[in-house]
């Protein structure tokens, strides 16, 4: 029998080394009837359990669509049981990416610091579904604890690519990515993340790979 949500709570302080945190967020996600989970604040992915869980967070990033973008209610969690549903609706090339990659449902938790809406945690299934009224309940619970731990443990070292369950910025080549292209193509920083996500949608690369690529100039700098 798997761990409760409160016992979990209690061990997350001592999951310390990066192994220790990805089996924990793993469980964590089983005990709420998930098949992952990733936790964003801002605009930086701080937190995931598996690699289907970050791409879902890189997709929205890309696209500019996705249940985690644009939350009008901070103090609900956005329940999307049945995603074919949303295939010609608000988020059709997300939704379309997400199916292909087995996804059936999706559930937003607002992350807050205080009273401010600091970031999501996004939950995925495999199967068509709503939360019960318990595991609605303590996903608030996990998005508190979790930006809590977050903000305390909050790194940009090591590998910038990051790791499934590490605390780090999985985010900061894609950063400096954009830097690089808004010098050298001339443009604004917003026209050179543009283009950046462009090429990562078009290529089927990750933001992050795709960020790399630019760097170590793997691709030319008009690839967009």
């Amino acid at each position: 029998m798997g761990s409760t949500i409160q016992e979990l709570l209690k061990e997350l302080s001592v999951a310390a080394d990066e192994e220790a945190r990805r089996v924990w967020a793993v469980d964590c996600a089983r005990a709420l009837g998930l098949g992952g989970m990733a936790i964003s604040l801002g605009q930086e992915l701080v937190w995931f359990t598996d690699e289907t869980s970050a791409r879902l967070e890189d997709l929205q990033f890309v696209l500019g669509q996705g249940p985690g973008l644009f939350l009008e209610d901070e103090t609900s969690v956005r329940e999307v049981p049945d995603l074919s549903l949303l295939l010609a609706q608000e988020w059709p090339q997300y939704a379309a990416e997400a199916e292909e990659r087995g996804i059936a449902a999706l559930f937003v938790w607002p992350v807050r610091i205080g009273a401010v809406q600091a970031g999501t945690l996004t939950g995925y299934r495999r199967s068509v579904g709503p939360l019960t009224v318990q595991q609605s309940a303590q996903g608030w619970l996990v998005a508190d604890a979790l930006a809590q731990h977050v903000l305390r443990h909050w790194s940009a070292a090591g590998d910038t690519h990051g790791h499934a369950g590490a605390v780090e910025l999985h985010r900061i080549e894609v950063h400096q990515a954009t830097g690089v292209l808004s010098e050298r193509l001339g443009v604004s920083l917003a026209e050179a993340l543009v283009r950046l996500r462009a090429q990562a949608y078009s290529s089927g690369r990750s933001l992050s790979d795709t960020a790399h690529a630019v760097l170590v100039r793997e691709l030319p700098d008009d690839a967009s």
